[in-house]
């Protein structure tokens, strides 16, 4: 593995143990065992190999999203069920100690204080939408349209971001996949046919 790699796994470690805020591009060095001229050379700052870790770490999220074994995913895709099954098994990964996604309310806290790493994750927003799409609906990321993305992605995205809002302020009261889906049913029914 090389610099790049190193730093990127260093910073994914950092990430984890200490958040965006307390990260220094020191403590990225001695985790990764590169050195600071690295940092600048294969990323351009420390900021920018922040978003870049981030990201990863989100991105190796997908399996937990589908679910393994026996857990995966049966129900139809486009199904209120499936729906129910896909948000039980992200809300899963926000259950656990030490969650990813507490970085995700550090950000959006202090997006001001560290623009280069919010500017990275709004672009990333819209693939995050793109990526959960087939999971709910079928398909294929890359058969996702740029409009679909901006809206049917970007409801998925906002519903996530508020559920992982939730999960970190008080996850006894957070709704689960059961309430989210009869909610969903609810509004359904209150739109009547189209």
């Amino acid at each position: 593995m090389g610099h790049r790699e190193d730093l990127l796994e260093g910073a994914q470690r950092c990430l984890l143990a200490k958040g965006f805020a307390r990260t220094t591009a020191r403590d990225i060095v001695k985790e990764s065992g590169t050195n600071l001229a690295s940092i600048g050379y294969h990323y351009g700052s420390k900021d920018s190999l922040l978003a870049q870790a981030y990201i990863a770490l989100v991105e190796g999220m997908g399996d937990a999203f589908e679910g393994q074994g026996e857990a995966g995913l049966t129900a139809a895709p486009g199904s209120v069920e499936r729906f129910q099954e896909v948000w039980s098994n992200i809300i899963a990964t926000m259950r656990e100690p030490g969650s990813v996604w507490r970085l995700s309310v550090e950000i959006i806290a202090m997006g001001d204080q560290l623009p280069e790493v919010r500017d990275h994750l709004v672009i990333a927003q819209r693939e995050a939408g793109r990526g959960l799409i087939p999971l709910l609906m079928g398909g294929r990321e890359e058969g996702v349209p740029d409009g679909t993305a901006d809206t049917l992605g970007m409801f998925y995205v906002t519903l996530m971001t508020g559920l992982i809002a939730q999960y970190t302020f008080d996850p006894r009261t957070a709704p689960g996949a059961e309430q989210l889906t009869e909610g969903l049913r609810q509004v359904i029914a209150a739109a009547g046919p189209s």
